[in-house]
């Protein structure tokens, strides 16, 4: 819902400058697929190849992928390889605040603090890091925004249970581990 209603607030911040805008979606549940909501309306799956083919016909000065939530975040670094001009929030960008090293620099050259936290790559690493920081946690995969497969856990069971059920975690695919501040 949350998402939906960013991106009908875009397109309504769009028109008021005068710029039209093109809504793209895959749901014909979602308000922001309402034919008011922007100028034009197409109803497509979120894939490169789909958004791609959608600017070729129209010519747009732009993409806009910081408002829909995790799946066109991660269109980001393939339209703007295909020479697509991303507007808003870059592809670099996004990935500093998807990747935990990168986010953690930049908060730390702000000066800024941020819950103690830390990175999981198998369940005995969730588990040190858990007790290191104290529970509750927020355990979430790396490289999500848009809070999929979030989860708060109370206690060493819900952590295995989440680290062994709920996501696939390795080396490349780490968990993200975070004090839940209540």
């Amino acid at each position: 819902i949350e998402f939906d209603y960013c991106c009908c607030q875009a397109a309504f911040a769009l028109e008021e400058l005068g710029i039209e805008s093109i809504m793209v979606n895959s749901n014909p549940e979602t308000v922001s697929t309402d034919y008011d909501t922007s100028d034009y309306l197409f109803f497509e799956p979120l894939t490169t190849e789909d958004v791609l083919n959608i600017c070729d016909r129209m010519d747009p000065d732009g993409v806009i992928v910081q408002f829909g939530g995790q799946t066109p975040l991660n269109l980001a670094r393939g339209l703007e390889a295909a020479g697509v001009n991303i507007i808003g929030t870059s592809p670099d960008m996004i990935d500093a605040a998807e990747d935990r090293e990168r986010f953690q620099a930049i908060l730390e050259k702000l000066d800024l603090r941020q819950p103690p936290n830390g990175i999981a790559t198998n369940t005995e690493a969730a588990r040190s890091a858990a007790e290191r920081i104290g529970f509750p946690v927020l355990v979430r995969p790396s490289y999500v925004l848009g809070g999929r497969a979030m989860e708060i856990c109370y206690d060493q069971t819900s952590l295995v249970r989440y680290m062994t059920e709920a996501v696939d975690v390795s080396p490349d695919k780490p968990v993200l581990i975070d004090k839940f501040l209540e």
